[in-house]
């Protein structure tokens, strides 16, 4: 998935995910479980000064500091979200030229780990369980991953986790640019599921310019966000496109308004993991296939998964039976 502070950008970058979802998979039984155990979280730089002024004003460098914080934050939680199976439930509206909805589904799915990367397995369609042709359809594409997985050379393992790094780096470097990228300012403090937290509107900052290639889109959106004050964490985020936004050899173009909203929980007292996404956008792709769309995304039921854990397929389940 992707750097959750930035998670408007998925408007733009897996624009194609909304039209076809990816391929599930499955954790075979000898598959290893991540350590539980994993260090305390230790930001690389020291934390800022965030006394506010007499006017109970945080100053733009403060807030700039803060910023990066946060994004530092956010990546130990990326990496803590992977010692946890959690389930995921999709609503996704396709709309009409006025707004109104033309067909909608839902989807549920269950988040697991195979070989260190997140994987999806689809469990319910329409709050219903999959009816038997397409459970052994899923479990057909299930066991081909594993396959793949359990067949892969050290060679190509290290290439895929060279890869998986050099995204991950590039991320770093995009997050790295959000405070940057914008003007902040503190308009005051509300209180998130019962925390306080400060309430922050950024707004693109004239003269910006992008060091990183994906940075180029920072400057055509805005919005507001909510930053925990005891844990420095984000807890609610709500974005908007101001201007058109062009992506990709695809031509993907988002229109103004899109509009995406995020919130987060505290998990097991140590990570700030996803509760729930809202999105509403207009796009076309190719300047051929326009989508309308809007929905929600719910995350819950987060499970951490020790060292002695062991998930299994579907198939070895029935044979233990």
């Amino acid at each position: 998935m992707r750097t959750r502070l930035l998670l408007f950008l998925i408007l733009a970058t897996s624009l194609p995910a909304f039209a076809q979802q990816g391929t599930p998979a499955a954790v075979p039984a000898d598959a290893p479980a991540r350590a539980a155990d994993t260090p305390p979280l230790t930001p690389e730089r020291a934390l800022p000064d965030l006394t506010p002024d007499a006017n109970g004003l945080l100053s733009q460098q403060q807030m700039t500091e803060l910023f990066r914080v946060v994004a530092e934050k956010d990546r130990e939680n990326q990496k803590r979200q992977r010692n946890y199976t959690y389930i995921e439930r999709e609503v996704q509206n396709k709309l009409d030229g006025k707004g109104g909805t033309k067909s909608a589904e839902i989807k549920t799915y269950e988040i697991l780990e195979i070989y260190g990367e997140q994987v999806q397995r689809l469990t319910q369609r329409d709050d219903k369980p999959l009816d038997a042709k397409e459970a052994a359809k899923e479990e057909e594409k299930i066991q081909k991953i594993i396959d793949k997985r359990k067949e892969e050379s050290e060679n190509d393992r290290k290439k895929r986790e060279e890869k998986e790094e050099k995204e991950r780096e590039d991320g770093r470097k995009f997050v790295d640019e959000v405070a940057d990228a914008y003007n902040f300012k503190l308009v005051g403090t509300e209180m998130v599921s019962g925390r306080e937290a400060w309430v922050i509107d950024g707004e693109p900052r004239p003269g910006y310019e992008p060091q990183t290639k994906d940075a180029k889109f920072l400057p055509k959106f805005h919005g507001r966000v909510w930053i925990d004050k005891s844990d420095l964490q984000l807890a609610k985020m709500d974005v908007e496109a101001i201007d058109t936004v062009s992506v990709g050899w695809v031509l993907a173009r988002i229109h103004k308004g899109s509009r995406f909203m995020l919130e987060q929980t505290r998990v097991n007292d140590e990570v700030w993991l996803p509760r729930h996404v809202t999105f509403k956008f207009d796009a076309r792709v190719a300047l051929l296939k326009g989508y309308n769309i809007d929905g929600d995304q719910e995350f819950r039921d987060y499970k951490k998964f020790g060292t002695t854990s062991k998930i299994v397929g579907m198939g070895e389940v029935k044979e233990q039976k």
